[in-house]
């Protein structure tokens, strides 16, 4: 009895080790059942019918990172390229992953390698360097379409390493080596012409300056002459109001006559040495006329003497 008690414990363990399942996070595990597939296990505790269900694959869910091997591409100007990347997957459909193809992740590399191929051959040498986004892209679509009967989903291509032949390469130096000696030619050039820009402005401000400051000299000086004509006409203005004041006053008149009298003796006075020829009058009885008047007006503006 002991030891059919016994086998009775090893049978019920090994049903309850072979019906209990534990999924781990993340993972999802294929079920079949007498041969065909019965269900996926969801992470978590499961249990099966032992000896009837079997777990016959087991998938991580977790973006899978795939080296994709380096391969030859030939562009579309007939030159080689040694191409790698790296491809990032995820499995999404437990069932399709398992019976969808024999081994998925050999069906991707050679997809993404045949499809690399593909693109770089519609591309020149130039283009691929500039267009690595582009080749990710397309690469990734038509992995994508085609890894859905797969249950698999491409989330993303990178291009690792774009490498030429060494000719190409040493070429290529030589090219980006004459473009920037000539950059550099022109970066100076342009700097002389700015310079002689600089300067032939400088010049021009220089000069509009100085003429400005000669314009507003000239100015300064025009309106001074102007105030000092002004001042001087309004001096004489002033002296000829008084004049004209001192004529109205009595003996005003007189006063000018004798003085008027006074300055043609002079004159004749003045024509008489300053030529070795004597100057005599053609009318004498204008100069006695005058020298009479002045006389008379000097005796009339005598005052008499006092008692």
């Amino acid at each position: 009895m002991e030891i059919v008690a016994l086998v009775i414990v090893v049978i019920a363990a090994i049903f309850i080790v072979r019906s209990i399942k534990v999924v781990p996070q993340q993972n999802a595990w294929v079920v079949e059942r007498l041969g065909r597939y019965h269900g996926t296990l969801t992470p978590g505790l499961n249990i099966l019918v032992p000896f009837v269900d079997s777990v016959a694959y087991k998938h991580s869910l977790k973006e899978i990172p795939l080296d994709v091997p380096s391969q030859i591409c030939i562009t579309k100007d007939n030159t080689q390229l040694t191409v790698d990347g790296i491809l990032y997957f995820q499995v999404t459909d437990a069932m399709r992953a398992s019976y969808g193809s024999s081994n998925y992740i050999v069906a991707i590399t050679q997809l993404a390698q045949t499809t690399l191929r593909s693109v770089i051959g519609k591309m020149e040498l130039d283009k691929t360097f500039e267009e690595r986004t582009a080749i990710n892209t397309a690469v990734v679509e038509a992995l994508d379409e085609a890894a859905l009967n797969w249950g698999v989903k491409v989330l993303r291509y990178e291009i690792k390493d774009l490498t030429p032949p060494a000719a190409i390469l040493h070429a290529m130096q030589a090219q980006i080596t004459a473009e920037r000696e000539k950059r550099a030619l022109i970066a100076a050039s342009e700097g002389k012409r700015q310079e002689q820009i600089n300067l032939a402005e400088g010049q021009r401000q220089a000069f509009i300056a100085k003429s400005e400051g000669e314009k507003q000299a000239e100015i300064n000086l025009a309106q001074g002459q102007a105030a000092a004509i002004v001042a001087v006409a309004e001096a004489t203005a002033s002296a000829i109001r008084q004049v004209a004041a001192a004529i109205r006053e009595p003996g005003g008149e007189q006063a000018v006559q004798l003085k008027v009298a006074e300055k043609a003796v002079e004159a004749y006075a003045q024509l008489a040495q300053k030529n070795n020829t004597m100057i005599v009058p053609g009318n004498m009885t204008e100069v006695s006329a005058l020298i009479g008047t002045a006389m008379a007006l000097l005796k009339g503006a005598t005052p008499a003497p006092r008692p």
